[in-house]
Protein backbone atom coordinates (compact mmCIF):
# COMPACT_ATOMS: atom_id res chain seq x y z
CA UNK A 1 0.00 0.00 0.00
CA UNK A 2 1.27 3.44 -0.83
CA UNK A 3 -0.02 6.75 0.39
CA UNK A 4 -1.31 9.00 -2.34
CA UNK A 5 -2.25 12.65 -2.10
CA UNK A 6 -3.85 13.65 1.19
CA UNK A 7 -2.76 10.54 3.07
CA UNK A 8 -5.25 8.28 1.28
CA UNK A 9 -3.98 4.77 0.61
CA UNK A 10 -4.81 2.65 -2.41
CA UNK A 11 -5.40 -0.97 -1.42
CA UNK A 12 -5.69 -3.95 -3.77
CA UNK A 13 -6.40 -7.55 -2.75
CA UNK A 14 -7.22 -10.88 -4.38
CA UNK A 15 -9.82 -13.50 -3.54
CA UNK A 16 -11.04 -16.61 -5.36
CA UNK A 17 -14.75 -17.10 -6.01
CA UNK A 18 -15.85 -20.67 -6.64
CA UNK A 19 -16.45 -21.11 -10.36
CA UNK A 20 -19.80 -22.84 -9.75
CA UNK A 21 -21.04 -19.75 -7.84
CA UNK A 22 -19.95 -16.94 -10.22
CA UNK A 23 -23.40 -16.07 -11.57
CA UNK A 24 -24.98 -15.94 -8.13
CA UNK A 25 -22.03 -13.90 -6.80
CA UNK A 26 -22.61 -11.34 -9.56
CA UNK A 27 -26.32 -11.22 -8.80
CA UNK A 28 -25.74 -10.68 -5.07
CA UNK A 29 -23.54 -7.70 -5.83
CA UNK A 30 -26.20 -6.07 -7.99
CA UNK A 31 -28.23 -5.63 -4.80
CA UNK A 32 -25.82 -5.09 -1.91
CA UNK A 33 -27.82 -4.28 1.19
CA UNK A 34 -28.16 -0.52 1.80
CA UNK A 35 -27.04 -0.92 5.42
CA UNK A 36 -23.89 -2.75 4.22
CA UNK A 37 -23.10 0.07 1.78
CA UNK A 38 -23.56 2.63 4.54
CA UNK A 39 -21.37 0.64 6.95
CA UNK A 40 -18.58 0.49 4.35
CA UNK A 41 -18.77 4.25 3.84
CA UNK A 42 -18.80 4.98 7.58
CA UNK A 43 -15.85 2.62 8.09
CA UNK A 44 -13.77 4.52 5.55
CA UNK A 45 -13.93 2.26 2.47
CA UNK A 46 -13.87 4.74 -0.40
CA UNK A 47 -13.75 4.25 -4.16
CA UNK A 48 -14.33 0.52 -3.52
CA UNK A 49 -14.54 -1.76 -6.55
CA UNK A 50 -14.58 -5.49 -7.20
CA UNK A 51 -13.48 -6.99 -10.53
CA UNK A 52 -14.26 -10.62 -11.37
CA UNK A 53 -12.54 -12.81 -13.95
CA UNK A 54 -14.30 -15.83 -15.52
CA UNK A 55 -12.10 -18.29 -13.59
CA UNK A 56 -13.23 -16.76 -10.29
CA UNK A 57 -10.26 -14.51 -9.60
CA UNK A 58 -11.64 -11.49 -7.75
CA UNK A 59 -9.65 -8.27 -7.55
CA UNK A 60 -10.68 -5.76 -4.93
CA UNK A 61 -9.61 -2.12 -4.88
CA UNK A 62 -10.35 0.62 -2.37
CA UNK A 63 -9.00 3.87 -1.04
CA UNK A 64 -8.82 4.64 2.67
CA UNK A 65 -6.76 6.60 5.16
CA UNK A 66 -6.01 3.52 7.29
CA UNK A 67 -6.85 0.06 5.93
CA UNK A 68 -6.34 -1.79 9.20
CA UNK A 69 -8.62 0.65 11.06
CA UNK A 70 -11.21 0.46 8.24
CA UNK A 71 -11.18 -3.34 8.51
CA UNK A 72 -11.57 -3.18 12.29
CA UNK A 73 -14.49 -0.77 12.02
CA UNK A 74 -16.24 -3.12 9.58
CA UNK A 75 -15.49 -6.15 11.75
CA UNK A 76 -17.32 -4.42 14.58
CA UNK A 77 -20.60 -4.13 12.68
CA UNK A 78 -23.50 -6.55 12.83
CA UNK A 79 -24.28 -6.07 9.12
CA UNK A 80 -20.77 -7.16 8.18
CA UNK A 81 -21.17 -10.33 10.25
CA UNK A 82 -24.38 -11.14 8.37
CA UNK A 83 -22.89 -10.29 4.95
CA UNK A 84 -19.73 -12.34 5.55
CA UNK A 85 -21.78 -15.33 6.73
CA UNK A 86 -23.82 -15.21 3.50
CA UNK A 87 -20.78 -14.65 1.25
CA UNK A 88 -18.43 -17.25 2.81
CA UNK A 89 -19.75 -20.18 0.71
CA UNK A 90 -18.85 -18.29 -2.48
CA UNK A 91 -15.13 -18.29 -1.73
CA UNK A 92 -12.65 -21.13 -2.09
CA UNK A 93 -10.74 -19.94 0.98
CA UNK A 94 -13.78 -19.56 3.27
CA UNK A 95 -14.52 -16.19 4.89
CA UNK A 96 -13.68 -13.33 2.56
CA UNK A 97 -12.62 -11.01 5.39
CA UNK A 98 -9.86 -13.44 6.43
CA UNK A 99 -8.26 -13.28 2.98
CA UNK A 100 -7.91 -9.50 2.62
CA UNK A 101 -4.13 -9.48 2.29
CA UNK A 102 -3.16 -6.26 0.49
CA UNK A 103 -0.89 -6.53 -2.52
CA UNK A 104 2.27 -4.46 -2.70
CA UNK A 105 1.89 -1.43 -4.95
CA UNK A 106 4.94 -1.25 -7.21
CA UNK A 107 3.80 1.48 -9.62
CA UNK A 108 1.22 4.24 -9.83
CA UNK A 109 0.64 6.92 -12.47
CA UNK A 110 -1.41 9.97 -11.44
Amino acid sequence: MKASEGGTRRVCFLLKVREDRLDEYRERHKAVWPDMLEALRRAGWGNYSLFLREDGLLVGYLETDDFEAAQERMAGTEVNDRWQAEMAPFFEAGRADEAFAPLEEVFHLD
